[in-house]
């Protein structure tokens, strides 16, 4: 029994890596094959490494890794070795698949610029979405948003931070390399967001209702309310077999959001009980609702 149950912990995880690994040389390869033959950039850390070899005349693949440790060493001090643990791994895989396909010389190089933004956004949304889907972080933008939030901007919206640090980037570019190509990299933000929202949610509904039994309920709802910016309402339900009163938790969110709240739950209750509902709409005041009279 016990080795059955270790043959399929071996073959999970082993489908987990090779999935992970897939997923990061789809985003390298997009980056470095046709991404930067075109002369283009992107937001991210990626953006901004190839922004800075522009400047300095340094590899951008080399100017990640400088980044990449960087970022590893300030998250092990301000946040802990839990947070590193997942970053550590892509934080090395992406920009060696960066310097390794720079030795094949592979370029794609469209004559239509919108189709290779087109193209880019699909690879890149694919990789990241492949990536999101297995719990791993590229440790870019989104770790320093973690870092500014949880050490000096307790009061802002991770997703926000976000926002403005991938939007300074792209204004940075614009000064550097040019106002079109800052453009295009804002296109390329919004097509491959939707990309990952695909890979990690398929095309069916865009909010998710959350139903969340846990002892911990204070805990996740301040987490929800706090970081997420979402509405949360508490009931009272009764188990029919142990008669044991609980509270339930309940909150509608955007997929990434509803990723977050895996994530934080991993953390905080590993036992608690979650029942994910799609939605087709929400009629109210808040972030992707509609209002009721609206067309």
């Amino acid at each position: 029994m016990k080795n059955r149950k270790f043959k399929q912990t071996y073959k999970s995880s082993l489908k987990n890596y090779m999935m992970l690994i897939l997923g990061c040389f789809i985003t390298a390869f997009a980056s470095n094959c046709v991404l930067k033959p075109s002369g283009l950039s992107t937001s991210g850390i990626t953006g901004l490494s190839i922004v800075l070899e522009s400047i300095t005349g340094i590899n951008y693949s080399y100017i990640y890794y400088i980044f990449t440790i960087i970022i590893l060493i300030t998250t092990f001090i301000l946040i802990g070795r839990t947070e590193v643990m997942k970053i550590i791994m892509l934080s090395v895989l992406y920009p060696t698949f960066l310097v390794i396909l720079q030795r094949f010389n592979i370029q794609i190089i469209l004559d239509d610029t919108f189709l290779v933004v087109v193209f880019f956004s699909v690879l890149y949304g694919l990789g990241v979405g492949i990536v999101l889907r297995l719990n791993y972080s590229y440790g870019g933008t989104d770790t320093i948003s973690k870092i500014i939030y949880k050490k000096f901007l307790p009061f802002i919206n991770i997703s926000y931070i976000m926002l403005i640090l991938d939007g300074l980037i792209l204004v940075f570019t614009g000064f550097v390399l040019g106002i079109k190509v800052a453009l295009y990299g804002l296109i390329m933000q919004f097509l491959f967001t939707k990309v990952v929202d695909y890979v990690m949610f398929g095309f069916g509904a865009k909010l998710y209702k959350h139903e969340i039994i846990s002892d911990k309920y204070h805990e996740i709802s301040d987490y929800i309310m706090m970081n997420l910016k979402r509405g949360v309402t508490l009931m009272t339900v009764t188990g029919a077999y142990t008669k044991v009163e609980k509270i339930k938790l309940c909150c509608v969110c955007s997929p990434k959001e509803s990723v977050d709240i895996r994530k934080y739950l991993s953390n905080v209750d590993k036992n608690a009980y979650v029942e994910v509902l799609p939605i087709i709409a929400v009629w109210g005041t808040g972030i992707r609702f509609k209002k009721i009279d609206e067309e």
